[in-house]
């Protein structure tokens, strides 16, 4: 499990929108960063677990409705009860922004870094039940 990459593809929608603009606040992608870490402790230990804390959390590059997001986790280290974790965010699919055509999209032709982040979970010795996969 160990390195094991998990995936989540996601749209942003208007719904998501919290800037002028159709800009996207970068909290979204902190919460899914959370969602990619319940599933890896899942695969894991068989239990959700709790985040303790995230050590690095670095935006690079703004999201808008319309865009397509791939977020990617996986656990780097473990110890007795915690897990440290890496996560990536990148935009796959961006909105074209053409004023007469707004559900216009543009494919990527390569996946652009949007977020990346690290931290810490921890699943408690007695609900341990070892790897789910």
């Amino acid at each position: 499990m160990l390195n094991e990459k998990v995936m989540l593809r996601i749209r942003l929608s208007e719904h998501d929108v919290h800037y002028g603009g159709g800009l996207v606040d970068g909290a979204l992608v902190v919460k899914l960063f959370g969602d990619i870490a319940t599933e890896l402790l899942i695969r894991h230990d068989g239990d959700e677990g709790l985040f303790a804390a995230y050590d690095m959390v670095e935006f690079k590059a703004q999201l808008c409705a319309g865009d397509f997001l791939e977020i990617w986790g996986w656990i780097d280290r473990v110890g007795n009860t915690s897990r440290h974790m890496q996560f990536e965010a990148y935009k796959v699919i961006s909105n074209a922004e053409i004023k007469d055509c707004p559900s216009a999209c543009n494919l990527l032709p390569e996946p652009l870094l949007v977020a990346r982040a690290s931290g810490t979970c921890v699943v408690p010795k007695e609900l341990q039940r070892g790897s789910q996969a």
